[in-house]
């Protein structure tokens, strides 16, 4: 993840993955930026956005290695001791966590849904720097959009007992340490509603192929659950990773080799990097599980 920051400012600023535009590009002259009819000024290139959305991410990051309580090594070690609850700890140890666990759950639906002849394809993008560009900036308005206002929102307006200012963003913030929730099982009902509709949402209006609902889907709950546990920094934290982290992986393997973006997932490195999280997503799990059934012998 710390690497993935200098990998992303090289590819955006010095590589040649755009070809035909660099980050000079002006913003207006996205299609995207067009069929939206957004107005942006002449002089505001690609680059602009891609290093404000850019700092945006490093300012999270940072927080979450410093906080809530503690910094990310006090917490880190007496966890791999086995000598400390997994539910305790910092924003960026939940988002190792469920960001791995969310791989290796992805990997197994894939499989899946192969064994069927159901392949998972994404949306054309005729430039790399612009399809780098979209998955970075993509991860803050889905978090905000279906985790803050269809998730949040809701918590806020179903389960405050005052109307305040300050409380409505700090429930926002983290739902579940600032709102009185005693009854979770509506508030999973709601998480599960919205990930399908997460789901949906990538194949009715971004144009991926049908076999990425299921993914989608998975992936929209967790990032719910994430966002209500542990609030939104550790949430978009976790997208941010399996966007920009991993695409700024994909996109140096491919600018070094010069292949195609979609054969450096086929790369050594790359794959080395997926069976890791593969293995922490089911170590991970299973930690989780043991967890359980500690709690449920205690009771």
């Amino acid at each position: 993840m710390i690497f993935s920051f200098p990998i992303g400012a090289y590819l955006f600023f010095n590589s040649q993955i755009g070809k035909s535009i660099d980050y000079e590009f002006p913003l207006s002259e996205l299609e995207v930026v067009q069929k939206l009819g957004l107005d942006f000024p002449s002089w505001m290139g690609i680059g602009d956005l891609f290093a404000a959305v850019w700092a945006f991410f490093l300012i999270i990051f940072t927080i979450s290695a410093f906080g809530p309580k503690k910094n990310f090594a006090r917490v880190l070690a007496p966890i791999m001791s086995g000598t400390h609850e997994m539910q305790e700890g910092n924003y960026l140890v939940h988002a190792i966590r469920w960001f791995c666990i969310l791989i290796a759950l992805s990997e197994a639906i894939n499989l899946v849904q192969q064994g069927f002849g159901i392949s998972i394809t994404s949306p054309p993008f005729e430039n790399d720097l612009v399809q780098f560009l979209s998955v970075s900036v993509a991860p803050i308005i889905e978090e905000v959009g279906f985790r803050v206002v269809l998730i949040g929102v809701p918590l806020f307006l179903f389960y405050s007992h005052k109307q305040s200012v300050r409380l409505f963003f700090r429930s926002l913030w983290n739902p579940s340490a600032n709102l009185p929730i005693t009854n979770h099982k509506k508030v999973i009902v709601l998480i599960v509603l919205v990930g399908i509709f997460f789901g949906v949402s990538h194949i009715m209006t971004e144009q991926w192929s049908q076999g990425k609902f299921a993914q989608a889907a998975m992936s929209g709950i967790i990032l719910g659950w994430v966002y209500y546990r542990y609030g939104f920094v550790a949430a978009i934290l976790i997208h941010w990773a399996t966007n920009y982290v991993i695409f700024s992986y994909g996109y140096l393997v491919s600018a070094v080799n010069e292949i195609r973006f979609a054969d450096s997932f086929s790369h050594s490195l790359i794959q080395t990097l997926e069976i890791l999280f593969v293995i922490t997503g089911v170590l991970s799990i299973g930690m989780m599980v043991i967890s359980f059934r500690k709690k449920k012998l205690e009771i």
